[in-house]
């Protein structure tokens, strides 16, 4: 508000709300475009509680990152056998076929075995396919392992030099980065780097990382790379150990990565990886990407479908309580911004996430903890008339029970008693203030 009076904008009211994200903000999170790496197809897949999905679910998710503006999937490890293979070539060939934009990667150990599939899938299906090779840095990985460092930079120089060899670029995935010792990335980097490997993936394997540890790592290998006089990209591939996926992605595009990592739903190894929907709802809510983010709903339920996963309730955006509210207070707010034909201040007045930029709308329910302007705000979504014996027969039934009420329910009373229906925009707002907005349970925050 200025002067008494509210500012307005192409989108709805201005200085409303706000925004302490933007405080000191002095600069935009990364003067570089932002890269994805769709990890779905082969980190993701490691989660126990999946299932591998058909190569046909498969290819109508590789559809689904296209349409997002999702620039690389990983779409396998062919090396791994006959149906990895198999489906690596499918996916690579309707890639192809289609001339999407995504480009396919694929995963690989540092073994010329590993590798030697991906050539031949690139040969087969007319498309080029980055290389992901990957091996472990940790203490702990070489010491289970038994490697010796010279065995290493043998097998990392060999691997790299036979996929160059091949025409195919080479990003190097660093394993377990984030637990591994300083003289031992140094040296990798360099082997790497010269055998030809034109990014450098950072991977936070277990979830290890703090933002702390995620900058010091970061800013100690930009400091390598700037060494070499190369022209280096880097990778940041999280898992959520320590539910900071998210968070730290977000850290490490302001670190100066332009590629990172995620899955859809966060699914993966454990507590699984960075999930690749927040990211990206988070980044265009900071208005660091303009991706269309139209079909992201539809990206987490054909993989939650394929996979059998099942979303939670409270899973951000995309879960079934997302947008949900049965709290008085909350359901009159919104109610009375949207009788004000305010749609745009009531998607946000109790939603940090605006439903309505992705397809979605906010939902009152009615239950114990509710008060009449849940009642009068699911009448009008149902076309019913604003009642009053309808609304107190609806409260005397949610008040009496300890559960938000089934539409089934709600209709039932509704319509036995009051037969009127009227449309959406013919809203009658006379007994708003009079509505019970808060009730002794109806507090929330």
């Amino acid at each position: 508000m200025v002067d008494g009076k509210q500012k307005q904008s192409r989108d709805g009211p201005l200085e409303i709300i706000y925004d302490w994200n933007s405080v000191e903000k002095i600069a935009p999170l990364t003067s570089e475009p932002i890269l994805f790496m769709d990890e779905t197809l082969r980190d993701g897949l490691q989660a126990p509680s999946v299932v591998d999905p058909p190569v046909t679910d498969k290819i109508m998710l590789i559809h689904t990152m296209n349409d997002l503006g999702i620039h690389t999937a990983d779409v396998g490890l062919p090396g791994a056998g006959r149906r990895a293979y198999n489906d690596v070539l499918e996916i690579c060939r309707e890639i192809g076929q289609e001339r999407m934009a995504l480009r396919p990667a694929a995963a690989a150990r540092t073994l010329d075995k590993d590798i030697q599939p991906i050539v031949e899938i690139s040969q087969k299906a007319g498309v080029e396919i980055e290389v992901l090779a990957f091996i472990g840095t940790s203490p702990i990985r070489k010491f289970v392992e038994e490697w010796e460092p010279h065995k290493m930079y043998r097998l990392v120089r060999e691997s790299i030099r036979f996929a160059r060899d091949n025409n195919l670029p080479v990003t190097f995935v660093t394993e377990d980065t984030t637990r591994a010792r300083p003289d031992t990335l140094y040296p990798l980097y360099h082997v790497a780097v010269e055998a030809g490997a034109t990014r450098i993936c950072l991977c936070d394997t277990v979830g290890h990382a703090t933002p702390d540890g995620l900058k010091n790592l970061i800013r100690f290998t930009r400091n390598i790379i700037a060494g070499m006089g190369k022209d280096i990209k880097l990778d940041w591939h999280g898992h959520n150990d320590r539910g900071l996926g998210l968070v730290n992605t977000i850290h490490a595009i302001e670190e100066g990565v332009t590629r990172v990592h995620g899955t859809a739903l966060g699914i993966g190894e454990r507590c699984g990886n960075a999930a690749m929907d927040q990211i990206l709802m988070n980044l265009k809510l900071l208005g660091a990407i303009d991706n269309d983010l139209s079909k992201l709903l539809l990206y987490c339920r054909q993989t939650a479908l394929a996979t059998h996963w099942q979303i939670p309730k409270n899973y951000p955006l995309v879960g079934s309580d997302a947008f949900r509210t049965s709290t008085g207070v909350h359901a009159a707010a919104i109610l009375k911004a949207r009788d004000a034909g305010q749609d745009w201040l009531a998607d946000r007045i109790y939603s940090g996430i605006p439903a309505g930029m992705f397809g979605l709308k906010q939902k009152v329910e009615v239950g114990h903890m509710s008060g009449e302007s849940n009642v009068l705000f699911w009448l009008d979504d149902h076309r019913f008339e604003r009642d009053p014996e309808v609304v107190k027969k609806i409260m005397e039934v949610a008040k009496a029970g300890d559960r938000v009420l089934d539409d089934i329910e709600l209709e039932f009373i509704a319509k036995r008693y009051s037969s009127r229906r009227v449309s959406p925009t013919n809203r009658s707002t006379k007994n708003l203030d009079e509505a019970e907005e808060v009730t002794t349970n109806g507090e929330g925050h």
